[in-house]
């Protein structure tokens, strides 16, 4: 019979540290002004912290397609031009409602905002703001997603 402090180990927390790492598309909304190029932020819902309009996949919709359903739902991307291939990847845990966390790496579709809407499913839960490029990369969490906004 194994201890059961080993049949933990080997049983519960080791595969949390082989989990393998979910997939999220995200949206690095931009728009070109006189001053150059604005980058669309958000707030989460549970933190307040700035990110970009992320989400799982999508059933029945590419991965554009999915970054851009996603750029709709919390940002108001009404209209918008995206890249067919990911610019860039980032990785980060992300915090479950149960209080736990998966790993996640989030693909980057780079978005060319043409509208937006006041109005939009999540507008009520959510804060949204241009920022520069170099500016949004000060205010995100991830480093990785610091340098693809820094690089922009």
């Amino acid at each position: 019979m194994m201890h059961p402090i080993k049949r933990a180990w080997s049983d519960v927390i080791m595969p949390l540290f082989k989990r393998p790492k979910q997939i999220q598309v995200a949206a690095l909304c931009y728009r070109d002004t006189e001053d150059g190029k604005r980058v669309l932020l958000i707030t989460s819902r549970d933190t307040g912290r700035w990110i970009v309009p992320k989400g799982w996949p999508i059933d029945g919709l590419d991965g554009p397609g999915a970054a851009l359903q996603e750029a709709w739902e919390e940002a108001g991307v009404t209209e918008a031009d995206i890249e067919s291939a990911p610019m860039g990847i980032y990785e980060y845990d992300k915090r479950l409602t149960e209080g736990l966390t998966v790993p996640v790496r989030a693909q980057v579709y780079l978005t060319r905002v043409r509208d937006l809407s006041t109005e939009y499913p999540e507008a009520s839960e959510r804060k949204r703001a241009w920022f520069s490029p170099k500016e949004a990369s000060t205010l995100v969490d991830e480093p990785d997603l610091k340098a693809i906004l820094y690089a922009l």
